[in-house]
């Protein structure tokens, strides 16, 4: 990774997040949807555009997931070449989540890459696997992909950041341990089927509204959710996604049941401000220590 790009932070830039329907199981026709939300970030000024989990492929493609998983190698160059064609003037970051081949095993996936004008200086940032296999209900992810075992966070351009993939984030340890780790961005690519809908905002997307809402002013950092909309096998993705500020406030929501490309300016300065207003985190790293001592002693503890 090119040193030389993260050395200087842009502390104010603009993420785009981008809310669409894969076709199911077709990865060159997602491509091409993914290439008009590029364009369309381009007009808009964005300079991260985040997408949703399983993007180039739709996420219930079950055993399909051996015909459709690939490298990250292989996503980025395809990314790269795609980007280019658009003949931009800059680069732009992307974050998005597909099935990753890797050593032999498959993975639910988020690549996080800085795609330039020439597809030669393009490259990827971070990959992370989907930590919290789903396994209940409409779900049977650990049926079909392996789970990935470590919670990174790293340098981009904008800042230091950590993706979680849906699931993920329903754990709370999971924020924590980036947030402590350093992320000022947390990137969250969802693919959450809706249900619920008996009061005046649907189930899930509420649930998601107080989980980031918690996060993002529990561990003062930005939490921007990209979700999926549209049917597969007869459920449907409702999109709605968030972008929570330092703060725990919304900063913006997507429209239900709708494509498009919600563009929101961040300001990591926030994220110092919030950090010195309330000193939970800081308060947390203190006795890390200490609850590394009950994790291990949990560990060790036979069921």
């Amino acid at each position: 990774m090119p040193r030389q790009l993260f050395e200087g932070v842009q502390r104010r830039f603009t993420v785009g997040i981008g809310q669409f329907k894969p076709y199911k199981g077709q990865y060159a026709r997602n491509l091409e949807r993914i290439g008009a939300l590029m364009r369309q970030s381009l007009q808009e000024g964005v300079d991260v555009l985040a997408l949703p989990e399983t993007a180039t492929t739709g996420y219930f493609v079950e055993g399909g997931v051996r015909e459709l998983a690939i490298p990250a190698s292989q996503l980025l160059h395809d990314l790269a070449c795609l980007y280019a064609d658009l003949q931009p003037e800059r680069s732009l970051d992307v974050c998005l989540g597909f099935y990753e081949y890797l050593d032999g095993e498959y993975f639910n996936s988020a690549l996080y890459a800085t795609l330039a004008p020439e597809p030669a200086h393009s490259f990827t940032v971070h990959v992370h696997q989907k930590f919290f296999l789903p396994t209940y209900g409409v779900f049977e992810e650990e049926r079909f992909v392996a789970r990935g075992r470590r919670l990174e966070v790293f340098p981009t351009r904008f800042g230091r950041a950590a993706m979680l993939i849906c699931e993920d984030v329903w754990h709370s340890i999971t924020s924590a341990i980036v947030a402590l780790k350093g992320a000022q961005v947390l990137y969250v690519p969802t693919a959450s089927p809706a249900r619920g809908f008996h009061a005046e905002q649907i189930e899930n997307v509420e649930a998601y509204r107080r989980m980031l809402t918690q996060i993002g002013g529990e561990h003062t950092l930005y939490v921007v959710q990209s979700s999926l909309v549209g049917f597969e096998g007869g459920k449907g993705f409702v999109g709605a996604s968030w972008v929570v500020n330092p703060f725990g406030k919304v900063m913006a929501q997507g429209p239900v049941n709708q494509e498009a490309l919600v563009v929101v300016p961040l300001d990591l300065d926030d994220v110092a401000i919030a950090r010195a207003q309330l000193p939970l985190l800081s308060d947390l790293r203190s006795v890390v220590a200490d609850l590394a001592l009950e994790f291990e002693q949990l560990a060790r503890r036979e069921p």
